[in-house]
Parts: structure tokens; C-alpha cells; sequence
């Protein structure tokens, strides 16, 4: 009722205006404990994913805090992981705004911010904000990606210089090369575009390994929902072989089946949230039963309830991210979704 409410008025404002009102006043809403009025902190219910063990099922996923600047303030909603970014090498404005689109007969929103971001340099130092979340168990994602005036064919460098700078800050480190907001990125999820890509993260990992006395930093790879099956499980298939730790599917898509006709549906970007949930799901379940457990899959796309993130479990998940269920539910859908979760793993264990 209360979010209800808040809800009302956020979406009263324009979306990334929200936004920004939410994150200011993040911290001292949950250090007051205001957010208790909507919600409650779930109890643990560990997992160990990509060597890491994580205190629930649920994650924040990338997009939310692209700077890093609230991550125990979101942790202190229940979440058990919190993915910051994408962030790139150099700090950049983004798309030109109006950027953000919500769809709200469908639950879903279309964005193309474009990795605006502060540069890796700046997130470091906003990375203060994970200390108390990452001091109790809470697991940090760090995803990259490269800037736009990068030529694509020198995406590896960037990808190369933020491994590099975030490796000892990160727990993991997702690759995004399924935006559909910076140009000609997906053309990384090509076949040689891939391999050489994926080969070029893996040895400078080796490289940073090496440096630090053989500490291993998992990497997962987020893929588009948009790309044929086949390719898909090409793409899962190379990260296999080339040693990567996880994969998550999916990103936003480009696809507007649902939403046809709808304000704002014409708009250029990615679109999330309710509208993706079954294409998601279908990836999901199409990876997990190709790869058999050989890889983890991180699942992101569509949930908007419990039952949502139980759905993606089924499918073959073993983490699910929230990011515009989130935004259309409120902080009660964290603890809603670890505790369907839990429930639904204690009743599969028994």
C-alpha cells in the first residue's frame, strides 16, 4: 500500500528524474529503517555459484547503481548480490535524453542510456559504498563494458583496461556485449567476434592472476535475448571452452511483441520488464538444457514476482536479478522472491 503510493508519485516524474530521487534518498532510507515500512530483510539462504557463496538467490541487476554509489544501501534490502555499471574506461554522458521509457500498461520500460557512466577510475572510489554489504556476505558484481567512441574492433582494450582496474574490487565481473544501446556492440556475440573477445578477457585474467598470487575473479558473460537459439548456444559453447565462469541471460531486447501500440513502444532501445519475461525464461531453459550444469546461469529478464523468480529456477537458474520488477513493485518483491525461492529449493531438497 505504502509503495503504492510512493509509486504514484515517482511516476508522476519523469523516469530518470525517479531514478535519481530514489538514489539520493536511498541511504538514509534504509539507515532509518523507513524501508521497513514496505519491506523486511529475508533470511539467508546460501548458494555457492561460480566458487562464491552468496547469502540468497537474488541479485540487483547491472543498470540500477551504474556508479556504484549505493551498494549497501541496496544490499540492506535484501539483496544477496548487487551488479553495478556497466561501466567503461572513460567516463561518458550517455544517449542524448529523453533516454528512459516506461510502458506502464505492460510492467515493462525501455531505455537507452548508452553506459552513461562516471569511468572506472571514479567508480572505484564511489566502491566505499559495498564495504558494510560486502563486510556481512553480500556478493559484488562489477560490469564492464567499453566506451563508445571506441572502434569495435578494439573493444577487447577496453574490456582489458577495466579487468584490469576493477580486479581486485570485484567478487565477480560480467561482460556486457548485449546492450542494445551502444553501436554495433551485439556484433561482439558474432562467432570470431566472440572467440576473440573471450580469449583476449580470459588470458588478461591469467596475466592478473598471476599478479595476485593466483586469485580468481569469476566472469560471466550477458547475452541478448535476441539472437536466434542457435547462436545462443554457440555463444554458451565458446564461453564453455574458453573458461568462463557463468553466463547470464538476458538483456534488454529490441523485440516489441506485447507491446505494440502501447505510448512509447515505438521508441528506440531495450526493453524490460514484464514484456521479456517469457522470451527470458525460454533462454533460460534453452541453456541449461543444452549445458547440462557445465555452466551456472544467472537469470535476468521479467520478474516481477515470486512466482516469477521460482519460474527461472525451474527453468534452469540457479541466481535471478531484479531491476524493473523492482521498480514497478518496490523493495517488498526482494524478499517475496528469496523467500519463493527458498521455499521452493527446500521443497526440491526434501
Amino acid at each position: 500500500m505504502l509503495y503504492n503510493i510512493a509509486r504514484r508519485i515517482l511516476f508522476s516524474m519523469n523516469p530518470e528524474t525517479a531514478h535519481h530521487v530514489i538514489m539520493a534518498n536511498l541511504d538514509w532510507a534504509v539507515q532509518l529503517g523507513l524501508t521497513n515500512l514496505v519491506t523486511h530483510m529475508p533470511d539467508d539462504d546460501p548458494i555457492e555459484v561460480m566458487g562464491l557463496r552468496f547469502p540468497n538467490t537474488i541479485g540487483l541487476a547491472a543498470g540500477m547503481d551504474k556508479d556504484g554509489e549505493r551498494v549497501s544501501a541496496f544490499g540492506g534490502l535484501g539483496f544477496g548480490h548487487v551488479e553495478i555499471g556497466t561501466i567503461t574506461p572513460l567516463a561518458q554522458p550517455g544517449n542524448p535524453k529523453p533516454r528512459l521509457f516506461r510502458l506502464i500498461p505492460a510492467g515493462g520500460v525501455i531505455n537507452r542510456m548508452g553506459f552513461n557512466n562516471e569511468g572506472v577510475d571514479k567508480v572505484l572510489q564511489n566502491l566505499r559504498s559495498a564495504d558494510a554489504f560486502r563486510l556481512r556476505g553480500g556478493i559484488l558484481g562489477i560490469n564492464i563494458g567499453k566506451n563508445a567512441v571506441t572502434p569495435i574492433e578494439n573493444a577487447l582494450s577496453d574490456y582489458e583496461k577495466c579487468l584490469d582496474k576493477v580486479y581486485d574490487a570485484a567478487d565477480y565481473i560480467a561482460i556486457n556485449i548485449s546492450s542494445p544501446n551502444t553501436k554495433n556492440l551485439r556484433q561482439l556475440q558474432g562467432a570470431g567476434e566472440l572467440e576473440h573477445l573471450v580469449s583476449g578477457i580470459v588470458a588478461k585474467r591469467e596475466e592478473l592472476k598471476a599478479a595476485r598470487n593466483g586469485k580468481h575473479v569469476p566472469i560471466a558473460v550477458k547475452l541478448a535475448p535476441d539472437l536466434e537459439n542457435d547462436d545462443i548456444l554457440r555463444c554458451v559453447d565458446t564461453l564453455i571452452e574458453k573458461g568462463i565462469d557463468g553466463v547470464i541471460c538476458t538483456n534488454t531486447t529490441i523485440n516489441r511483441k506485447g507491446v505494440e501500440g502501447l505510448l512509447h513502444a515505438e521508441e528506440t532501445g531495450g526493453l524490460s520488464g514484464a514484456p521479456l519475461r517469457e522470451r527470458s525464461t525460454a533462454v533460460v531453459r534453452l541453456v541449461a538444457e543444452h549445458v547440462k550444469g557445465e555452466i551456472p546461469i544467472i537469470a535476468s529478464g521479467g520478474v516481477m514476482t515470486g512466482s516469477d523468480a521460482v519460474e527461472k529456477m525451474e527453468a534452469g537458474a540457479k541466481l535471478v536479478q531484479l531491476f524493473t520488477g523492482f521498480i514497478y513493485n518496490g523493495p517488498k518483491l526482494v524478499a517475496d522472491s528469496v523467500e519463493a525461492i527458498a521455499a521452493w529449493r527446500k521443497k526440491q531438497n526434501s
